[in-house]
């Protein structure tokens, strides 16, 4: 049985869980009890064993689909020979408060509406917990069904049968007649008479979080969809960012770079936390960085990522499934969790000057926190470690972690300036950062190659040194970043606009495709380099290879074939640091920039 291209799912989210949706209208991914959980729906993973949620007209194999304006309702209309219906898909929610304007309604909503003719519409209903392990049994409840050991309850306004585990209505529709379904996940449903309040309040509070945004310049529709895509990966209670709402979409089809991204990791943090508040959702910043100072205060020294609830879960294959497109095997939890990774510490510490920067809100005992970190990375800096791309092997002198390491004293300086902070070793700190900065310029620098190299002592080439012009560390038409980007297209490209990561052997088999936060970055770099004609170029041929639904996710064969997690936040970040950089059309990264002019007058 194929498998459809996975930019072609839809992606739902009420911000507590997720939902994919195929485009033949069968959801087959949804999480329960919270996006980090079970995959009650795994058909993604496993066309046979996964469970599923179909619903179908008859005649008709495929709706047209698009989400309506500034919202994540998804608009399915089919076109059959008897007849035409529309329908729409939604995780609802509510309008919430002011420290948390969203709030999930744990309810997946379907509806069909016939709108001419006669339709034949089918639904059928399989959860299969365990990841698809175990099927379960149906019984009649108050106001609906309840999967027996899921928090799953159904309710519809139509007859249901079952057959094993499978719930199935069938109905026939003449025009202006409609199915609802509403399955509830936190085992309860509202009453079916709710329906059509709950489609309504979840389109207004969708489209009333979008229009918090000013942001009208190049790309401007892209950049919001983004940002929506972006809140749906944040979640409700701590306001933590999956990096992807799946785990094991592979990065090669048929082989094994398969991981679980329903995780934070904290390399998203400062660029997440500048797009926040650049696009108009400073609360949502601000849930953000309390998070990550909420990881600081339990953790000491940081994990490279961590789970939704500040924790993470050791790392395990699922040998009852078979894999995307067979693409085995299928892992939960993520073992890169304990790697050591220096580069974390440089986005930690530039998203907090961000944050003080716009807001003035840190607390002394928040920078205390932070400032034992720079004060780790002044003793540390010149330790190897296994570098932002978590290859599985000994650890070296990566120059992208030397640069974040950089970054992170950079920012500690900073801050202990805006703070006025007299008691910070701030010599120490200084000296330790322009030593670091020389050793990079240095070792870090092939002469030969005229690049930037991978780590030190090498000769490869690194896709992640396209950011050292973002974060500062030197700029964007400095010689050598513009020898750099020009050796990073000619060796890593794939495609005209689309980069490899690297090209080394990384010990595992096959090799992966062109990984799109590099992509973006690239096209933020020529445009710091002044290269904006050519920058332009690169945005426009990346955005027609985007999915039917404008969804991004972690790479792309070199025939634009979407591999790996998906919605993938950090390329939706990059694409609209891309396009603000394009709009902006100068010499430093525009997100940066921004936040330093919106900097309270602290004199």
């Amino acid at each position: 049985m194929s498998f459809p291209p996975i930019d072609a799912y839809a992606f739902l989210s009420d911000t507590h869980t997720t939902a994919l949706v195929g485009p033949d209208g069968t959801v087959d991914w949804f999480c329960v009890p919270h996006a980090e959980g079970d995959a009650v729906l795994a058909r993604l993973l496993d066309r046979e064993v996964g469970g599923r949620f179909a619903l179908t007209v008859a005649g008709c194999p495929a709706p047209t689909r698009r989400y309506l304006p500034e919202t994540l309702v998804l608009e399915n209309r089919w076109d059959s020979p008897d007849g035409t219906a529309v329908g729409h898909d939604l995780l609802a929610i509510g309008p919430g408060d002011a420290t948390q304007p969203v709030r999930a309604e744990h309810v997946l909503l379907r509806r069909v509406r016939a709108g001419t003719g006669v339709v034949r519409v089918r639904v059928e209903l399989t959860p299969r917990p365990g990841y698809g392990a175990h099927p379960v049994r149906w019984e009649r409840c108050a106001g609906g069904w309840h999967a027996v050991g899921t928090p799953l309850r159904l309710a519809t306004d139509r007859s249901a049968s079952v057959a094993g585990g499978t719930l199935i209505i069938d109905a026939e529709l003449h025009a202006g007649q409609s199915v609802m379904l509403l399955l509830g996940y936190a085992d309860t449903v509202p009453d079916i008479a709710s329906a059509d309040r709950l489609w309504d309040r979840t389109t207004a509070t969708w489209r009333d979080w979008s229009a918090r945004s000013d942001y009208t310049g190049f790309a401007a529709d892209a950049v919001g969809h983004s940002a929506l895509v972006l809140r749906g990966l944040s979640y409700d209670e701590t306001g933590a960012l999956l990096a992807a709402s799946t785990t094991s979409l592979p990065e090669e089809i048929g082989g094994v770079r398969n991981w679980d991204y329903r995780y934070t990791w904290h390399r998203d943090a400062a660029l997440l936390l500048l797009a926040l508040f650049r696009l108009g959702h400073a609360e949502e910043g601000r849930r953000y960085m309390h998070f990550l100072l909420g990881l600081c205060a339990r953790q000491h020294p940081l994990a490279p990522l961590v789970g939704i609830h500040g924790h993470t879960t050791a790392e395990q294959q699922l040998p009852h499934l078979s894999g995307y497109a067979h693409s085995a095997p299928v892992r939960i939890g993520n073992e890169a969790a304990d790697q050591t990774q220096f580069d974390t510490y440089g986005h930690l510490l530039d998203a907090a000057l961000t944050y003080q920067q716009l807001t003035g809100e840190l607390t002394g005992d928040q920078w205390a926190l932070l400032r034992r970190h720079v004060d780790m990375m002044a003793q540390r800096w010149h330790e190897p470690d296994h570098g932002s791309w978590e290859i599985r092997g000994p650890c070296r002198h990566y120059v992208n972690s030397k640069v974040m390491t950089w970054v992170c004293l950079d920012r500690g300086i900073r801050l202990a300036e805006l703070l006025a902070d007299r008691t910070v070793p701030m010599n120490r700190w200084r000296q330790v950062r322009d030593t670091l900065h020389a050793e990079v310029l240095d070792r870090g620098y092939d002469q030969r190659l005229g690049s930037f190299i991978m780590a030190y002592d090498s000769t490869d080439l690194d896709a992640s040194l396209l950011r050292m012009p973002l974060v500062g560390f030197l700029p964007g038409d400095d010689p050598r970043m513009v020898a750099t980007i020009e050796r990073i297209r000619d060796e890593l490209s794939i495609a005209p606009a689309l980069i490899r990561r690297y090209r080394i052997d990384d010990g595992l088999p096959g090799e992966e495709g062109a990984f799109l936060l590099c992509c973006f970055e690239l096209v933020s770099a020529l445009v710091l380099a002044g290269e904006h004609a050519e920058a332009r170029n690169l945005f426009d041929r990346l955005m027609s290879h985007a999915g039917p639904l404008g969804l991004q996710p972690e790479e792309r064969g070199a025939d634009g074939t979407a591999l790996g997690n998906h919605p993938q936040a950090f390329t939706h970040l990059a694409l609209i640091e891309a396009a603000l950089n394009l709009d902006a059309a100068g010499d430093r990264d525009a997100l940066h920039a921004w936040a330093e002019r919106k900097q309270p007058n602290t004199t």
